[in-house]
């Protein structure tokens, strides 16, 4: 997914040109992955440009900076406001859309805590991150060899850069191997989530999730899916799930802020279902979509538009 460059980056509480947007090569973050992240959506609405779910990305970016020890020098509040100044001084409609928060250059070592730290917002016009067409069609997955870290080695809860290392191991491995995404288990065999996304698994009319003990992230479009699910009458049971629970689902889908929703039609070669979308996961990406264009009002309380 080729970056498409814009005007303007925030760069530690000013807008920059993209091409000044630089760092030294003794970071502290590009040898030990120390900084946070989030990745959030812009979406076109009838009102212009609305982000999606901002305050909640930005709330769980704070909690991955207390994780991590990382004293950030801006409030929630300023970080909102410069998520929606950078993605209005780009005059962009919809766009995905990069805080992110690093130890910069001054210091050396294992102990980070000394490095200066600093905050950015990039956006870009971006994209569904598996492909348009697997909005309908959807992906081939693969069950990785590589496990998910354990809540004792890494917080699978915080959104760290270095720890995407391990995603990017399974999403390699996935796409040499044929397949278009990778779904990771715990080192219990319990299945956790992809590289960058949560799964869900439909049976019987019941949808199906796991738990964050098993060291899935604290998804914002996950929590988006339950939340519309369950108005629309759906079952949400959140659990251990086997490959056994993967092989026999009816239907499974991804999601996440760059994945959105997308269905998986096979899994480790089985056929999901009748090997496609199937109703439950249309209706409710249907939903979500709608949701994150202002379409539908009773969820137009998550949308951060950018011109007000």
């Amino acid at each position: 997914m080729p970056i498409q460059p814009v005007d303007k980056i925030w760069m530690d509480g000013k807008l920059v040109k993209w091409e000044d947007a630089t760092v030294h090569v003794l970071t502290h973050a590009l040898h030990y992955g120390s900084g946070i992240f989030e990745g959030v959506r812009a979406y076109e609405t009838k009102k212009g440009a609305a982000v999606f779910r901002l305050s909640d990305h930005i709330r769980r970016l704070f909690r991955s900076a207390k994780v991590y020890q990382i004293e950030i020098p801006f409030t929630q509040e300023e970080l909102c406001q410069a998520v929606k100044d950078t993605v209005r001084e780009n005059g962009l409609n919809s766009c995905y859309i990069r805080p992110l928060v690093y130890r910069g250059y001054g210091e050396m070592g294992l102990n980070p805590l000394p490095a200066p730290v600093h905050v950015t917002v990039a956006c870009w016009p971006w994209g569904t991150y598996l492909g348009e067409e697997a909005l309908e069609a959807g992906v081939r997955a693969k069950i990785s060899s590589w496990k998910r870290s354990d809540h004792n080695i890494l917080p699978p809860g915080a959104k760290a850069t270095g720890q995407y290392i391990n995603s990017g191991l399974a999403k390699v491995e996935a796409l040499k191997g044929g397949y278009d995404e990778g779904i990771m288990l715990n080192m219990a065999g319990y299945v956790t989530d992809g590289p960058g996304e949560n799964i869900f698994i439909a049976k019987d009319g019941v949808l199906y999730t796991p738990p964050f003990s098993a060291g899935c992230l604290d998804g914002i479009t996950r929590d988006s899916i339950i939340v519309i699910a369950k108005d629309q009458g759906y079952q949400i049971v959140e659990r251990n799930l086997s490959r056994f629970d993967l092989y026999t689902a009816e239907e499974a889908f991804y999601t996440g802020t760059a994945a959105e929703v997308v269905p998986i039609r096979e899994i480790d070669d089985r056929a999901v279902g009748s090997n496609g979308r199937g109703p439950i996961t249309k209706e409710l990406q249907g939903i979500f979509f709608g949701a994150a264009r202002g379409e539908i009002e009773k969820y137009r309380g998550w949308l951060a538009y950018v011109a007000e």
